[in-house]
């Protein structure tokens, strides 16, 4: 089974040179890493082809962030598995082969996330990966680990291999065949639930999503969409509504849909009366931005109504709000869900 590791950085040479060498140093006979360079001018490309010749670059023309920079990095892979790899993310030498082991287990596995790990904590789980990515009824994402921003210890209390709703894109490993069945990442999502959406596609498709906790990665994370920014507000909710549109089944899109509305009104009296004024700026922007994009991607629900292997939301996705059960009920924890 090769891997082909693909490292997306935009002026980021600091972050390469720190973490670039972990990577290079993973100990399993059969990788490439390919780094999609998108136009760096920070001197990124040359200091890899100086001090890593056997790295791949794949110097693009512009920045076509996240999404778009790793969907041009695969056209360079010629691997089973690729994995996009944050370049702030350290690994572990044995994680390439423990993801292997995953994905030997069974056939309709289409992707694995690793054990994701604070790399300035490292006691503690990661906000973006933590232990594996779930979703409730009404789209709010959270993790084994992390709920909203109550991030646990770890304490090796999600130590066994489990299925998943989805795998981080700072860490996230796939089939080359199901990514490409995918379409690769949806590029209207540019940087935030990408992930999300193209686990939930191969979740309708009846494949399985699953997380490794052998293998281990330690993210520092918040680079690119700093916590508590309005670009991470705007994106958000924007990518929250467009992947709820694109995915949710037809017998729940009416229903779900419109309670997500009511709590996204909630949202928006509670920046008022917490003075969080650019934040509110940035939600009314969202709805703005997926109003003018809506027929696209109701164009797009079609094509993947008629695409699903099953009727219902998948049965991995949460039954409840995590809305209530966060804030009303006090649940701060996976185990307490």
């Amino acid at each position: 089974m090769r891997f082909s590791v693909i490292v997306v950085s935009w002026n980021a040479l600091e972050y390469l040179k720190k973490f670039l060498p972990s990577v290079v140093g993973t100990d399993y006979t059969d990788f490439e890493i390919i780094v999609a360079d998108n136009a760096s001018t920070d001197g990124s490309a040359s200091w890899i082809h100086e001090n890593y010749p056997e790295v791949k670059v794949a110097s693009l023309d512009k920045n076509y962030g996240y999404c778009g920079g790793n969907n041009r990095g695969a056209r360079h892979a010629d691997g089973d598995i690729l994995v996009f790899l944050n370049n702030d993310v350290e690994v572990d030498p044995q994680w390439l082969t423990e993801l292997r082991n995953c994905f030997e287990m069974d056939d309709k596995i289409a992707a694995a996330q690793p054990k994701m790990l604070s790399y300035e904590e490292p006691d503690y789980f990661e906000y973006a990966g933590a232990a594996g990515g779930f979703l409730d009824k009404y789209g709010y994402p959270y993790c084994r680990g992390r709920i909203f921003d109550t991030i646990e210890k770890d304490e090796y209390q999600y130590n066994s291999f489990s299925d998943i709703f989805w795998a981080s894109g700072a860490a996230l490993a796939i089939r080359r065949e199901r990514f490409e069945w995918c379409g690769g990442f949806d590029e209207d999502f540019e940087f935030h639930m990408e992930e999300i959406d193209m686990c939930w596609k191969l979740l309708n498709k009846n494949y399985r999503i699953v997380y490794c906790p052998q293998s281990t990665v330690y993210h520092v994370g918040g680079g690119s969409l700093p916590m508590n920014s309005p670009r991470k507000t705007y994106y958000n909710f924007r990518n929250n509504l467009v992947l709820l549109w694109k995915n949710l089944s037809s017998q729940t899109l009416g229903k779900r849909f419109a309670v997500r509305l009511l709590l996204d009104v909630v949202t928006f009296f509670y920046f008022i009366f917490t003075l969080r004024f650019k934040e509110l700026g940035a939600l009314i922007k969202a709805y703005f931005k997926f109003l003018k994009m809506f027929n696209r991607t109701n164009a797009k629900r079609k094509q993947l109504l008629a695409s699903r292997s099953i009727e219902e939301d998948p049965n991995i996705m949460a039954p409840f709000s995590l809305v209530w059960q966060y804030y009303i009920r006090g649940k701060r924890y996976f185990r307490d869900l």
